[in-house]
Order: C-alpha cells, then sequence, then structure tokens
C-alpha cells in the first residue's frame, strides 16, 4: 500500500496483478489499473503524485500516469531479466527509482530517461526492502539473507552492513529526521539502527511491515499474529495494539498528515483498514 503525497488517495496493491486507487474522504474506489498477470509486490508514490511506480512477479517495474491512469514505461534490465520485483522506492527528488529483486540485486534507474543507471550487488539472496534517507545520500536495502545494506547513493557503493537479525529481513524504513533506521524480520524481531553510528540503539517485538510516522514520533509495527503495535519512538515503549485484524498483516502505511494508519493482510478477506492513530 501507499498513500499520495496530497493524502488522497491509497494505492493498494492485489494478488491479481491489479493496483486499487480508493478516495480516502469518500472511502471508495476510484479506479482499477491492471498491472501483470502475477502478485504485485510493490507499489510506490512519487514524491510529486504524479507517477506510481508498480513491481511485482514478472520481474518488471511499470510506470503509471496518474492523470492518465496508464502506463507510460515498462523498466527491464536488457542485461540481466528479474524473475520477481519484492519492493520499490523513489528517491526524495523523484530523480530515481531503486528496486529490489529476488535476483540479489539492488537497480537504479533514472526516471526522466526510463533507462537503468547502474545494478547495486552485495546480498546473497533477495533483496526484499529498499528505502532512501531523507536527505537522498543513503540507501538501505534488506534482504532474506538476514543483512541490512546502507549504500551510498552517489558513490554506488556498500558503506555499512548491519548484521544482528538471525532470520530474512523483510522491511526497512528511515525516520524522517534520517538519524533512525527500522528494520523487521522473520524471527519476531525490529531493530532500531543508529544511522550515523552504525548499530542498534534498541531492539523491538514484531516483523513483516515497519512504517514511520510523519512526525517521526510513532514507530507502526506489524505482526504474523494478525496485529500492529504503536510504538513510542522515543520513550521506546507500546501505546497501543491494533487487533481487529484476521491474519498476517502485510504491509502498513501512514497517512502523510499522520493521523490515519492503514492496514493489509496476506489473507483473501479483501480488506484493506484505517485507523486512527491519535
Amino acid at each position: 500500500m501507499a498513500f499520495s503525497p496530497d493524502g488522497e488517495t491509497l494505492a493498494a496493491a492485489g494478488s491479481e496483478g491489479i493496483v486499487e486507487l480508493w478516495d480516502v474522504a469518500g472511502r471508495e474506489i476510484i479506479t482499477t489499473l491492471t498491472d501483470n498477470d502475477g502478485y504485485t509486490e510493490s507499489i510506490a508514490f512519487s514524491p510529486d503524485g504524479e507517477l506510481l511506480a508498480t513491481g511485482g512477479f514478472d520481474g518488471t517495474v511499470r510506470l503509471w500516469d496518474m492523470a492518465g491512469r496508464e502506463i507510460i514505461a515498462t523498466l527491464i534490465d536488457p542485461d540481466n531479466y528479474t524473475e520477481r520485483v519484492w519492493s520499490v522506492a523513489f528517491s526524495p527528488d523523484g530523480k530515481t527509482l531503486a528496486t529490489g529483486t529476488f535476483d540479489r540485486t539492488v537497480r537504479l534507474w533514472d526516471v526522466a530517461s526510463r533507462e537503468i543507471i547502474t545494478a547495486l550487488t552485495g546480498h546473497t539472496r533477495a533483496v526484499t526492502s529498499v528505502a532512501f534517507s531523507p536527505d537522498d545520500e543513503l540507501l538501505a536495502t534488506a534482504s532474506s539473507d538476514g543483512t541490512v545494506r546502507l549504500w551510498d547513493v552517489a558513490g554506488r557503493e556498500t558503506v555499512a552492513t548491519l548484521t544482528g537479525h538471525t532470520d530474512k529481513v523483510w522491511s526497512v524504513a528511515f525516520s524522517p529526521d534520517g538519524k533512525l533506521l527500522a528494520t523487521g524480520d522473520n524471527d519476531n524481531t525490529v531493530r532500531l539502527w543508529d544511522v550515523a553510528g552504525r548499530e542498534t540503539v534498541t531492539t523491538l517485538t514484531g516483523n513483516s511491515s515497519v512504517a514511520f510516522s510523519p512526525d517521526g514520533e510513532l514507530l507502526a509495527i506489524s505482526s504474523s499474529q494478525g496485529t500492529v503495535e504503536l510504538w513510542d519512538v522515543t520513550g521506546r515503549e507500546i501505546i497501543a495494539t491494533l487487533i481487529d485484524l484476521t491474519d498476517y498483516v502485510r504491509s502498513v502505511a501512514f497517512s502523510p498528515d499522520g493521523e490515519t494508519l492503514a492496514t493489509a493482510t496476506a489473507s483473501f478477506d479483501n480488506k484493506v483498514r484505517l485507523w486512527p492513530t491519535r
């Protein structure tokens, strides 16, 4: 799932290769985009809200024009076809798109030219999540190899490999000020890292998906038990547990104003839930 930058639209990917666009205020579907023939694994809005990137099982990344609701580009690495695109993320300036794939590679794409800039290698298993730092200097990548890497975007090289997780790492998220990095893995552990010091500052419970609120005060952590916990980032304590869920929570996303949290489960109940956060 992903909220548009203005908070008016929520995009939710489905297992049938579709993406539904919802009017958040009206709680109704605006339109359905037919993406591919398999699962759509990841979606992301560009910072200006004009584009939507989608990645899925077919190994391609599609760029959608949000005004026309149509595909304007399909990104394929001509030198190395990928089996599955796990994650997509736009850089803060909107000029670059990062993709994490099943073939253990992180690719950086030029959004304007639709061409690949470079392929970053180093992970030994699938790259499951990618996220740019707010200042656009670092790219964090998670992998099922149990590690998280920090890449220098300009230099296109690894500057740190964060270790400590004991299972597959599924998600990464920078705090809004860029000082913290949250990582969630399959061993029911979420770690908060000091980005500058490259070290763990605390370990929390939960797995799968993590997301910081826009003000950086809250961290949402999903779990395989069908709950989402809201943590006070400063106090390192749970302030709320959302339990009206039916299955393993696959994705969490805060609205741009931080007043709403969207959750989606891995079950087939075909529902996205919206929760007040305050």
